[in-house]
């Protein structure tokens, strides 16, 4: 097949020591490119195709052909296929998900409309609702006679009458997915899963969220909260995994489809289906996974990724090796209670916007160019000056080479947008405003840098920078700078590091149970019961991924606070130590110093308990080998003008793929591949590390 419009492709050795069985491959559709990445036995391919928003089953399915004609990647030999998909971010977005229903105990039926009337906006003239009564509206919010009381026995029996009539309003609404969110449920799922049994008999076909499988835990607005969010993207995420379901075996690949969850690991599509609010933001939890591979092939465990895409930019930490994880997160505005990487997602990227406030300062961002029309230089229609452009004015991008040169930029269309947007109206050279561009811009990447480690009691300087998306490199020295890390670590393949990062994922699950009781007095009886209860539903989860004899491993952990303490720390419980509630204790008293500052010796509770079981698959590096050295990368020169220069500066360009294994670079350098680029800045070097990545390093002042 003819390469398409847009299409790029690369190939690079596998990395020594790689145990691959067959060929993986990992999809990651964003907003302008589909990434893939494919790993044999004999080396690793790259590809960007772009996104086909209509279906993104065709962008997958071109990809597939590009490997076939151009690697001799036949289908049939794919041995594992993993998918980050947006499709449940989206479908919040964008408004697009089922007309839910929602069932609760008589009396409560607006706890989802109420909230716990906290407001972030106090001072608006025009107060809009700030919790997400719009999933079901009250006209298909339903009560049903029913109570389990705190202890989780049954205060009134579930009356059948009042379910059946419930039943019938959902059914006169019309609803295409129903939740069922009924008090104290998570201690005693008995009524829950009778309305649930009485909803699929009457109404065929509709899928039923109860919550005491999604989030069986205590409080009852956020478990309502999220309950309901499931099913309303249930059957949008159902659609979307079918339609790839059979774009896949229409193409040949003979394995089931695998999708990257919010925590950073993977399910089957058929489990997916089941927790399909677990798919929240699993683009962003993939290239937090990446960039964690990518500094265990380098040896550096201690990291900070900056994923600096076209609309915004994903950051994370990763602590001796392990992703952060948290209880919550933010959809679209609303607090929603599911397990995910602790990514912090800022509005500035590549298309972000530089405008002009009513006092006169330079603003960059949240609005976006998006990819339609996109950056002025684009040529697709857009005026705006975007970060991008004010990049081609620097010299920082090469516009016959962006993307791989599947994209042709118009310098001149830069240049006017930043003149006429930014710098005329500030009485500034074009230069100027595309350093002020790039500086704001940073100034905000770095302020969420600051969020997820000063904020969090960690040091940043004590950690390693590791830039992805197709910007992060342009974009990485100066956030270094700018909160005194020394190094950078650039992946091999950073602009499709999210793909990568499927690759490097393990399959796991994660089941949680609520567990009301002060540290003093829980027994170990109760815990090991507790736990096997979670085991045993994790297990099942597990089985349904088909593992085989993959290694397994078992995390157990434990929710706590102090008594009177509205929020709690998740901390791992080992019940086979020596003293597991002292240690408990211990951990939770340290775990609550590093993030508020402060212990205070009270007593504590544990609020829940949770399980993750997780499935090692065959290490797949992310990274390569490193070529020969051929002393060929050097191709080229330009003059560049660097973030904190005053002057142009003659500049090195090279070529990343030809860069060998003992070649050491010296700013001021611009390192350049298809699917991203490097700024070396003067008082800076790059070597070759682990998995052929780059280490940047800062000489002595």
């Amino acid at each position: 097949m003819e390469d398409s419009p847009g299409m790029t492709a690369s190939k690079t050795s596998t990395a020594e020591g790689a145990a691959i069985a067959g060929v993986s491959i990992g999809i990651d559709i964003g907003g302008t490119f589909t990434d893939v990445v494919c790993a044999t036995a004999d080396g690793t391919h790259i590809l960007k195709v772009p996104t086909t928003r209509d279906d993104p089953g065709r962008a997958v399915l071109a990809a597939l052909a590009l490997l076939r004609d151009r690697f001799d990647i036949a289908p049939e030999s794919i041995a594992s296929f993993t998918h980050g998909t947006t499709i449940a971010t989206n479908a919040v977005l964008e408004r697009k998900g089922a007309r839910v229903g929602l069932v609760a105990t008589r009396g409560f039926g607006d706890v989802l409309e109420i909230g716990r009337q906290i407001r972030r906006q106090m001072y608006d003239l025009n107060l809009a609702p700030e919790t997400p009564g719009w999933l079901a509206p009250g006209a298909r919010r339903v009560e049903v006679t029913e109570r389990i009381d705190a202890t989780g026995a049954a205060l009134t029996p579930l009356d059948e009458t009042s379910l059946a009539n419930a039943i019938a309003k959902l059914k006169a609404e019309g609803v295409e997915a129903v939740a069922v969110a009924l008090l104290f449920s998570f201690l005693n799922p008995t009524h829950e899963r009778r309305v649930r049994t009485a909803i699929e008999a009457a109404m065929p076909g509709i899928p039923v969220s109860i919550s005491s499988e999604v989030d069986p835990v205590f409080r009852e607005y956020e478990r309502t909260v999220v309950t309901t969010f499931d099913a309303y993207v249930k059957p949008v995420v159902a659609r979307y995994l079918a339609a790839m379901d059979r774009d896949l075996a229409k193409a040949g690949v003979p394995v089931p489809l695998q999708i990257m969850q919010s925590r950073g690991g993977l399910a089957g599509g058929e489990v997916a289906r089941e927790r399909p609010v677990r798919l929240f933001l699993s683009g962003p939890a993939a290239g937090a996974i990446g960039g964690q591979a990518a500094g265990r092939e380098a040896g550096l465990d201690n990291l900070i990724t900056v994923d600096v895409g076209g609309t915004s930019s994903d950051i994370a930490l990763i602590d001796r090796g392990r992703v952060l994880v948290k209880s919550e997160t933010d959809i679209a505005g609303y607090q929603v209670r599911v397990p995910m990487l602790d990514v912090t997602t800022l509005g500035a990227g590549g298309g972000s916007i530089a405008w002009i406030d009513t006092g006169g300062g330079l603003r960059v961002g949240p609005q976006s160019a998006g990819a339609d029309p996109g950056p002025a230089c684009y040529g697709r229609g857009g005026t705006e000056a975007t970060v991008t452009d004010a990049s081609i004015v620097l010299g920082l991008l090469d516009p016959s080479f962006f993307a791989g040169g599947s994209i042709r930029l118009d310098p001149a269309l830069s240049l006017k947008a930043v003149d006429e947007r930014v710098a005329r109206p500030l009485g500034l050279t074009v230069e100027e405003a595309a350093l002020g561009i790039h500086r704001i811009a940073n100034a905000h990447m770095a302020d969420g840098m600051r969020l997820v480690s000063i904020n969090r009691g960690y040091d940043s300087r004590e950690f390693v920078l590791v830039p992805l998306g197709g910007a992060g490199g342009l974009h990485a020295v100066p956030l270094a700078l700018e909160l005194g890390i020394g190094r950078v670590l650039v992946p091999r393949y950073p602009g499709v590091l999210a793909a990568a990062g499927l690759l490097a994922a393990p399959i796991e699950h994660e089941v949680s149970g609520a567990f009301l009781t002060p540290i003093a007095d829980a027994r170990l009886a109760d815990l090991a019961d507790a736990f096997a209860g979670l085991d045993a539903r994790a297990d099942g989860l597990m089985r349904a991924e088909r593992i085989g004899g993959l290694a397994r491993e078992r995390l157990t952990l434990a929710d706590v606070g102090y008594m009177g303490q509205s929020h709690y720390i998740e901390v791992p419980i080992d019940l086979a130590a020596s003293d597991p509630l002292p240690a408990l204790y211990r951990a939770f008293e340290a775990a609550h110093e590093r993030l508020n500052g402060h212990k205070t010796g009270a007593a504590a509770k544990i609020v829940n308990l949770r399980v993750v079981h997780r499935a090692h698959r065959p290490a797949v590096a992310v990274g390569s080998a490193a070529p020969p050295d051929t002393g060929r990368s050097l191709k080229g020169r330009r003059h560049v003008l660097f973030p904190g220069e005053t002057v142009r500066l003659d500049t090195a360009i090279h070529d990343r793929a030809l860069i060998g294994a003992s070649e050491c670079l010296h700013g001021p350098a611009v390192i350049e591949q298809s699917d991203s680029t490097t700024l070396l800045p003067p008082g800076w070097s790059a070597e070759v590390t682990g998995g052929a990545a780059l280490l940047l390093t800062r000489s002595a002042p």
